[in-house]
């Protein structure tokens, strides 16, 4: 697949101007950005858009590319590595790590740690990683190699890496005489087919002292498991509401943090009813105004919900960081008149699905 750039767009979809008369203030530069410091992977998700959807040609982001890139911007806050690839797989991981530290930023990514080798976790410990969050969608070989369309070998070999990791961990901590970072979590993708073996994440995490649990959303495009019938969001029976409760009972008894995607509780998560929603239930997100998702191939879009969805990614592209500066993307035509839509009743297609379909 070649790369998706405005350029490539037909005429029509180029501007997608704004509605007559409307203009914006410019908006300050985002103080947060995603980076997708690749789109390789080493497994094949059956919920993940890259496995079922066309995606942009492989490639990395190079340190030299992060550091012209977030050079644009005078403040830096937060970024986040990962896209829809395992970051681990760019050799220039730590480096990118060791430089966003620098510039003050909280750094952090999600990982399936089967990368996550001795001389990876030294590497990523010294790069001063504020936090690891560890995508794991099973509690047993078998569930896990379904969803993630890897060997039943890879569970167990992700538990040893963990507890690797945490030696690691300990003796770094004992060397500066505190505790060293990054901070670990799980972050369990809730689908009809793998939520029975919530529970079990309990007892995962006590064998590899991981502290925190995350039920992440769940987000489908009709395709492979990413579909609307394993959903439970909004739609979570008795059986489902009973697993979360007799995870939080688990994780209380060993003093695990138990939560959800958005900072919410899951069962507050889980347990929220169509009734709730709001007529516009995408328009409390403030990603189009707070942050920008940049792609390795140097593509932006509005969040990392973009690719999540069927048809052309080329029709929300919003600029491309190689082709022209940031602040020209962030205050453009094309990004004004995608926020123009976001504000009406008819927002851009990778906006309709949330809050409704998935939480925002």
């Amino acid at each position: 697949m070649k790369p998706i750039t405005i350029s490539s767009l037909p005429k029509s979809q180029r501007s997608r101007s704004l509605p007559m008369g409307r203009s914006y203030e410019p908006l300050p530069l985002p103080r947060e950005l995603y980076l997708e410091t690749t789109n390789r992977c080493n497994e094949r998700c059956d919920q993940c858009p890259r496995t079922h959807l066309q995606r942009e040609t492989e490639r990395d982001l190079s340190l030299a590319e992060v550091i012209a890139i977030t050079d644009q911007l005078p403040i830096l806050e937060r970024v986040v590595l990962h896209g829809l690839g395992e970051p681990m797989l760019n050799p220039e991981l730590p480096a990118i790590v060791a430089h966003l530290r620098s510039r003050g930023a909280y750094v952090l990514f999600n990982s399936n740690a089967t990368a996550l080798g001795t001389a990876m976790g030294r590497a990523l410990i010294a790069a001063d990683l504020n936090e690891l969050r560890v995508s794991l969608d099973g509690a047993t070989s078998e569930t896990y190699a379904r969803v993630r369309g890897v060997s039943t070998k890879t569970l167990p070999k992700i538990i040893k890496n963990l507890r690797n990791f945490q030696e690691l961990l300990a003796e770094s901590g004992k060397a500066l005489n505190r505790p060293a970072a990054p901070k670990l979590s799980f972050w369990f993708t809730a689908m009809r087919e793998n939520f029975h073996e919530l529970p079990l994440l309990v007892d995962i995490a006590l064998q590899t002292g991981v502290r925190e649990i995350y039920v992440q959303r769940f987000i489908y495009f009709g395709e492979g498991l990413a579909t609307a019938d394993q959903t439970l969001y909004l739609h979570a029976q008795a059986d489902e509401m009973a697993l979360i409760e007799q995870t939080a009972e688990r994780c209380a008894a060993h003093a695990i943090a138990f939560r959800a995607t958005g900072a919410a509780t899951p069962d507050d998560y889980l347990g929220k009813t169509e009734a709730a929603l709001e007529k516009r239930p995408w328009s409390p997100c403030r990603r189009p105004y707070s942050l920008a998702y940049i792609t390795a191939l140097g593509n932006v879009f509005s969040c990392c919900f973009a690719p999540f969805h069927p048809g052309p990614a080329a029709t929300r592209v919003l600029g491309n960081v190689f082709e022209q500066p940031l602040a020209e993307i962030w205050n453009g035509q094309r990004y004004q008149a995608f926020r123009a839509a976001f504000e009406s009743d008819q927002p851009w297609d990778q906006c309709q699905g949330c809050g409704k379909n998935w939480s925002l």
